[in-house]
């Protein structure tokens, strides 16, 4: 979910003119405007919410559903367009971003006689919340991301792998994509942000083992010696590379025409158990030098006008049972981790025949040893070595330039192919999606 080309979503966003007018909508008082990922929600719940709101405040409301597939295109309709949407679901990244920007306004914790379900976010999640640079207030006090985004999913950056040709021990470290055994067998992200963190920790591995630097502290880091090292670590790869995948790298796993694709944890638990289907057997892992986790979050946006069912919405997201329902639909993990999730989640792993434990005290307290699927919740000496990536801020287009360079030519070709999806997918987001039934479809 972590798309670029910043200056062709803003380009995409005007030709459309995207606005409320153009809805036709006037009255927003019983409507609340939802903008979110494809495939990420059980859209069964959208039509309960609407019971369970009047249920709550004696007052009906209405859905407009929405989706976006790039972040960047959210964003620019917000900042550029002044879009009304009470409710969008920003990338780790652009949470900060928008935070900066002050596009965003505080999510209301006040529910009546309601339980605030908010608290069920994981401690974890909590935490990593906490580190955000979430800007400054009007009279110069730091400002806390919590008050403004509640998390909704999670996971890391790894590797998704056939165990048919590669064996674990291989791709323990980030430069196992250096092997000759492996050229023209593997996919790259096409999200700078996800390839460029990883590579920078893989060529820090010895200054992080000696103390000089931690993973959180290179998260930071846009330097340009940084990025110049990372941009000749790629290019002395660049030509063993199969592809540069936006979201067709976990089906070509499937059908084994790669052996290796860097990915997200969540397409990662999609392709093993699609792969099951046809006997192909695929896994998953955080190389041993660390890598970064991510998150998704809900905000209230600036020109919201329902701010009051935004805030319910996100708060019955949060209940454990919708939780796990989102789970079930998206194959992504909630930042939900209560007793109840805990339950579920481990008796699905023992359903699908995990027998081996994790230590997952760091999202559900006091769990050091329990059954878990480790690709949806990795052992805490996992966790331990991943950080959260951060908003690259002034110094995103001279990433974007360097990424560039080292996808060269190939670029090219999938320019045209990212402007035909920019423009299908902003016309589609231009269509009230009424409320049906979802779909067993998963991706981030």
């Amino acid at each position: 979910m972590k798309k670029i080309f910043k200056s062709l979503c803003i380009a995409v966003v005007a030709m459309l003119g995207m606005s409320s007018s153009a809805l036709g909508e006037t009255d927003r008082s019983n409507v609340l405007k939802i903008y979110n990922w494809s495939d990420y929600i059980d859209e069964s719940l959208l039509e309960e919410f609407k019971t369970w709101y009047y249920e709550q405040t004696g007052e009906k409301v209405e859905i407009v559903y929405q989706l976006f597939d790039i972040n960047e295109i959210m964003l620019a309709k917000i900042e550029r367009g002044h879009a009304d949407y009470d409710l969008v679901c920003p990338s780790d990244y652009i949470v900060e971003r928008m935070l900066n920007l002050g596009l965003v306004q505080p999510i209301s914790h006040d529910f009546g006689s309601t339980p605030d379900y908010t608290s069920n976010v994981a401690p974890f999640i909590d935490e990593l919340f906490g580190k955000l640079n979430a800007g400054v207030n009007e009279d110069g006090t730091k400002r806390d991301a919590r008050d403004y985004a509640v998390g909704y999913m999670w996971g890391t950056v790894g590797f998704i792998y056939n165990k048919k040709y590669v064996k674990a021990e291989e791709i323990q470290s980030w430069g196992g994509l250096w092997n000759p055994k492996f050229a023209k067998m593997f996919f790259l992200k096409d999200a700078f942000r996800d390839v460029y963190s990883p590579m920078l920790i893989y060529l820090n591995a010895d200054r992080i083992a000696a103390g000089e630097v931690t993973i959180e502290d290179l998260m930071w880091d846009t330097s340009d010696e940084s990025i110049k090292a990372v941009e000749d670590l790629l290019l002395s790869l660049r030509d063993n590379v199969l592809g540069w995948e936006a979201d067709f790298g976990k089906d070509m796993m499937t059908q084994e025409m790669a052996w290796i694709s860097l990915g997200w944890s969540g397409d990662a638990k999609w392709a093993v158990d699609e792969a099951k289907a046809v006997n192909v057997e695929l896994d998953y892992l955080v190389p041993q030098e660390g890598s970064n986790v991510w998150f998704d979050a809900w905000m209230i946006p600036k020109y919201a006008k329902n701010v009051k069912a935004a805030s319910y919405f996100i708060n019955f997201l949060c209940m454990s049972e919708n939780a796990i329902r989102n789970m079930d639909e998206t194959g992504y993990v909630s930042v939900i981790g209560t007793p109840e999730v805990l339950e579920a989640m481990s008796e699905r792993a023992m359903e699908e025949g995990t027998t081996s434990t994790v230590d997952a005290s760091y999202f559900f307290e006091g769990q050091t040893e329990v059954v878990l699927d480790p690709i949806l919740y990795p052992d805490r000496s996992v966790i331990d070595r991943c950080a959260l990536m951060h908003d690259s801020g002034d110094r995103t287009e001279v990433l974007l330039e360097m990424w560039s360079r080292v996808k060269g030519d190939s670029a090219r070709g999938w320019m045209k192919v990212l402007i035909g999806v920019l423009v299908v997918g902003a016309i589609a987001a231009a269509v009230v999606v009424k409320i049906r039934g979802g779909k067993k479809k998963k991706r981030k």
